[in-house]
């Protein structure tokens, strides 16, 4: 079983690596968040990766649910890092501490999202995932909160979303059926250590030589 686990593993990202036509590794010399990767997101203080699925909350707004999970090789828990509508995020482009992005969800291909409904547990605010075909509206956009010029893969950051300004967050309620066992993310209003996030698994786009002049590139 262990062994069948590692193979499939190998295989999702060998697919993955397929898909986008470059591997990131960490002994090149980039070590930066890019337009157009494919990340996990792993809330720090947990330790549970940002999630999403085809199971809608039976509450509030009735969107797609966002939970946080144990598991480390969940598919479900890839998540496309993209421009915010109607602004130019070039494939491979480093992402700016302080730039605004979307976050999409490879599977279902809707938007993190947030909006003024209370979170089904815990009563903060409800983090959904929304839209169609990475379509949706302005509130799917999230800022990036870190301390250099550029997101690094190692950073600690924190998402802000930009239309209620709260950050995105877990607190470590878990739900019941049909997802036991998942953890409730929402937003909360104030940073704190609750709502830091670190790339963990993924499959990065390289800088482009233009943007670093690094040849070796």
């Amino acid at each position: 079983m262990g062994a069948f686990r590692v193979m499939s593993a190998f295989v999702e990202v060998f697919l993955l690596c397929l898909m986008f036509a470059y591997c990131g590794a960490r002994d090149l010399d980039s070590s930066y968040v890019t337009c157009g990767s494919l990340v996990k997101l792993m809330n720090t203080r947990h330790s549970v990766r940002l999630h999403s699925h085809d199971v809608k909350y039976g509450s509030g707004s009735g969107q797609q649910s966002v939970t946080g999970v144990d598991s480390a090789d969940d598919a479900n828990s890839y998540w496309r890092i993209r421009g915010k509508p109607g602004s130019v995020c070039q494939r491979g482009e480093p992402i700016r501490c302080g730039q605004t992005i979307r976050i999409t969800h490879m599977k279902t291909g809707r938007n993190l999202h947030s909006h003024h409904f209370s979170s089904p547990l815990s009563s903060h605010q409800e983090v959904s995932a929304f839209g169609e075909n990475g379509e949706g509206d302005d509130l799917d956009v999230w800022s990036i909160q870190c301390s250099g010029t550029y997101w690094e893969r190692d950073d600690a950051v924190r998402f802000k979303h930009t239309g209620t300004d709260v950050f995105l967050s877990v607190t470590g309620e878990q739900y019941g059926h049909p997802i036991r066992g998942q953890r409730e993310v929402h937003g909360m209003p104030s940073p704190n250590q609750n709502n830091y996030w670190k790339v963990m698994e993924g499959v990065f786009i390289q800088p482009s030589i233009d943007l670093f002049h690094h040849d070796e590139l």
